[in-house]
């Protein structure tokens, strides 16, 4: 998968991401990662925003885990990665904005962190990026 993102002005220091625009990034990660099983967004304090089932469930696993990699680095993790037998989960911090997701045993690492962080770097730009990003996501 190719992806290009075009310059688009930020929306403004004060701009937040809304749950709607963070829904939308839920599903676009679930789009481009066909090893996703899961994810959820955590804004600044660490509440969801969205997530891909029930959002307290989500934002509870996705705290703890945030918290586990913390806790083991002994300071805030930009990304952590996590192997299991039953799957893998990643968590990606980039500015404010977390994500966090379930994926398929095997899954590239390095290809989901890169998608995680295209969906966050998306989000955080807000509505007018994702909408020129994706018509050429599809053209390339």
């Amino acid at each position: 998968m190719v992806a290009i993102f075009a310059d688009v002005p930020d929306q403004g220091e004060n701009a937040a991401p809304t749950a709607a625009d963070a829904q939308v990034a839920v599903a676009r990660l679930l789009e481009v990662s066909a090893d996703a099983r899961g994810c959820v967004i955590l804004d600044p304090r660490g509440e969801p925003l969205a997530a891909s089932g029930p959002i307290e469930y989500w934002g509870e696993a996705g705290r703890a885990l945030l918290a586990a990699a913390d806790a083991a680095a002994g300071e805030p993790v930009s990304h952590a990665h996590v192997g299991t037998e039953d799957g893998e989960a990643f968590a990606v911090r980039l500015d404010d904005l977390a994500l966090v997701a379930a994926t398929e045993r095997f899954t590239l690492a390095g290809l989901f962190l890169f998608d995680a962080r295209a969906v966050l770097r998306e989000l955080a730009r807000g509505p007018a990026a994702a909408a020129v990003a994706a018509p050429q996501r599809e053209a390339a």
